[in-house]
């Protein structure tokens, strides 16, 4: 063979060494860059977690504190209410809302007692078990929970009354014999003893000698005897305000670890909290220990899935033959994310990354349509229910303004009924949460005894003419305030943080500026609104309330004397006090549901009507959006998560989030394309270089 020829042979087997290279790099480039696009997903929860029953849900913000003898708000409840069982509980489907028994075994009967006290006697069932937790360490080494007793629900009533706790349950409490005289004790205990307040609370409240009215009476009874009559008590009993707590959480949290009794829940319920970070997410998981969990053949009400409902249920689904007595909770896993902001957060829900939601002002037109929803989301099987809630939305008058309030006498009460005149509130429901909602005519909602379908509130008839006559009735013709010539200036203090909640504020203003008042909002963080609140320095608020219990008491409560904030730091935001509301609210509050008890709330109806300490605007509707995955779900209406008895069917909900979210793989496939177009010449050139 000639020279030539074995140097084009040598060439051409180089230049093919080259090439194969220059091809396995080119093709491995675009398949790394194909591979990674078509990998790419928006789905935020890990895979591993795909096959499990995951409630997600999102959390707006991080509630304050999760001790349940201080946490009084929705956010707080979504997690306690999930975590601390209670004695007494409401039976998930029943309306009007009926009381089963929880971690007792029976709801009690009231005892009257000769010298006019009631006593309430509980049993707590045998065999409950706290929710694992190192804390127990302090009774034995190496335990980690022991049996719920009946000291445990007396050390938490204890702590309701200590003033350290700042419990804002303290009256209704207070109905206890020997409560208040307990709070007074230890007081003065802490003051004569300095050192006492460096020993752990149950050692505090066992030197002081507990309650009276609270007697354990054995291992698993509990007697509570009242002062006198008060029905609601038992309301309370369903409330985490008075779930057992060991006092080893409390040592241990509060005392032994940097960690805070406030983060770190320790409770009976069916979910024990996992993972805590304000603020990313909150995990529940199911609670090894519940009772329901470790004794399924109790049958316990609250521990299974009910038997029946109120009518329609059936029709609705809500009482399937497979799930009807089945152990509960169904649901393995809560999840909550935290989400600022709410388009996100409905889009998320639209892609199935949440399993319910509500609806965004901005999409409700898109949503629901003649009241019904729109054919594009019932094809994706999403179900639509509505509900009014126990809740109210009012204007509040600071009482102790010497403008609006109390100091201002008849003047005041003329400017108070003036401003009720001038707002439209079936406007703003129709403006601000798309027609959800009904105008509200008394503090009390519907669905409470007490409630009139057809009673219309002469006070709330809006009338600017007749804002205007009062206003000149007050010395302040045409809103003009004779001392400087000009329009009268009111403040309305604010802690709007979103241009949705200041728009609603500006409608108010809007109205009030209408009839001649110079109306000026002064917006701030909701903590700096609490601190001027909490100093009197402030004159009108907009706030809602919705119930903790289902009674007119838990509204009527509001705008007694006792819970004045400015007096007590209780929930009377408008300082509002007068003795004839009191004294009716007496009487009320103490009788069964009957004609003597409404005629008594009529009076207190028509007093407030003449007052005018608030303004009532409306109690809303709630319009709530379910994925088909999301099984036997009820709006329950008061604030307390019904979580254990859902369900998921987690594969129908794996397949319909790939449907919602297919990746578009064409830029994958043309970036794939530019990739060996570009690299593959690029790796050419460096052998070449390198020959």
């Amino acid at each position: 063979m000639s020279g030539g020829s074995q140097s084009s042979l040598r060439e051409g087997r180089e230049a093919a060494a080259v090439a194969r290279p220059l091809r396995w790099a080119g093709l491995s480039v675009a398949g790394l860059l194909l591979g990674g696009l078509l990998a790419c997903s928006n789905d935020p929860y890990p895979q591993a977690d795909a096959d499990r029953k995951v409630y997600y849900t999102a959390l707006r913000e991080a509630p304050r504190t999760l001790d349940p003898a201080e946490a009084y708000n929705v956010t707080a409840h979504a997690i306690t209410g999930n975590v601390y069982d209670t004695l007494l509980e409401y039976h998930y489907l029943k309306r009007p809302y009926t009381l089963i028994p929880g971690l007792a075994e029976a709801v009690p009967e009231a005892e009257p007692q000769p010298d006019g006290g009631v006593i309430y006697r509980f049993r707590l069932r045998e065999g409950l078990l706290f929710a694992p937790d190192p804390a127990f360490a302090l009774g034995g080494e190496g335990r980690t929970t022991r049996e719920v007793v009946a000291a445990d629900v007396a050390f938490q009533l204890m702590r309701l009354a200590d003033p350290e706790e700042n419990s804002p349950v303290v009256d209704p409490f207070s109905n206890i014999a020997g409560f208040r005289e307990f709070q007074q004790a230890l007081v003065a205990a802490r003051e004569a003893d300095p050192e006492l307040a460096s020993l752990p609370p149950h050692e505090q409240y066992a030197r002081v000698g507990g309650i009276e009215g609270v007697r354990v009476l054995g291992s698993h009874d509990l007697e509570i005897a009242l002062s006198g009559p008060y029905p609601q008590i038992l309301y309370w009993f369903a409330l985490e305000f008075s779930t057992p707590v060991p006092w080893e959480a409390v040592a241990w949290y509060d005392g032994v670890t940097r960690d805070r009794f406030d983060d770190h829940p320790v409770g009976t319920g069916p979910y024990r909290l996992t993972e805590y970070d304000k603020q990313f997410r909150v995990i529940l998981e199911a609670n090894p220990n519940w009772y329901g969990v470790q004794n399924p053949e109790w049958k316990a009400p609250g521990a299974v899935y009910p038997s029946e409902g109120e009518p329609g249920d059936a029709e609705a689904g809500l009482l399937p033959p497979d799930v009807v007595g089945q152990p509960l909770p169904f649901i393995e896993r809560i999840e909550f994310r935290r989400e600022k902001e709410s388009i996100p957060t409905f889009n998320k829900f639209l892609q199935g990354y949440y399993d319910a939601s509500g609806i965004v002002k901005e999409s409700f037109d898109k949503i629901v349509q003649n009241d019904r929803l729109s054919p594009e989301m019932a094809e994706r099987g999403i179900e639509l229910s509505k509900s009014i809630k126990p809740t109210i939305f009012y204007l509040g008058v600071n009482m102790n303004d010497e403008l609006l309030g109390h100091p201002a006498g008849e003047r005041g009460r003329l400017l108070r009924q003036a401003i009720s005149h001038a707002v439209d509130e079936e406007q703003w429901i129709e403006l601000f949460v798309n027609g959800r909602g009904i105008p509200a005519q008394s503090p009390v909602p519907p669905g409470l005894f007490g409630y009139e379908p057809e009673y219309e509130n002469p006070a709330r008839v809006y009338d600017p003419d007749r804002a205007r006559k009062l206003l000149a009735e007050a010395g302040y013709p045409e809103g003009i305030d004779p001392e400087t010539g000009k329009p009268l200036r009111i403040n309305f203090d604010s802690y709007a943080t979103s241009s949705a909640q200041l728009l609603q504020e500006q409608f108010i203003a809007d109205a009030l500026r209408a009839v001649g008042l110079d109306v000026r909002i002064d917006a701030t963080t909701y903590n700096q609104f609490q601190g001027k609140v909490q100093d009197g320095r402030y004159q009108m608020f907009f706030w809602g309330w919705s119930a903790d219990y289902p009674d007119p008491e838990n509204f009527y409560f509001l705008l007694t004397c006792d819970m004045r904030r400015a007096e007590s730091g209780g929930p009377n935001y408008t300082n509002f006090c007068d003795p004839e509301f009191d004294e009716l609210f007496a009487r009320m509050r103490v009788r069964d549901n009957d004609e003597e008890r409404l005629a008594v709330m009529r009076e207190m109806r028509e007093l407030l009507e003449r007052e005018r300490p608030w303004i009532e605007i409306h109690h809303p509707e709630t319009y709530g959006l379910t994925h088909a995955w999301l099984k036997h779900r009820k709006s329950f209406g008061i604030s307390f998560p019904m979580t254990k008895y859902q369900d998921l069917d987690v594969a129908k909900r794996a397949e319909l989030r790939r449907a919602w979210n297919e990746p578009i793989t064409w830029p994958a496939w043309a970036l794939a394309g530019v990739a060996i177009a570009v690299v593959v010449p690029g790796i050419r050139t460096f052998f070449r270089e390198r020959q």
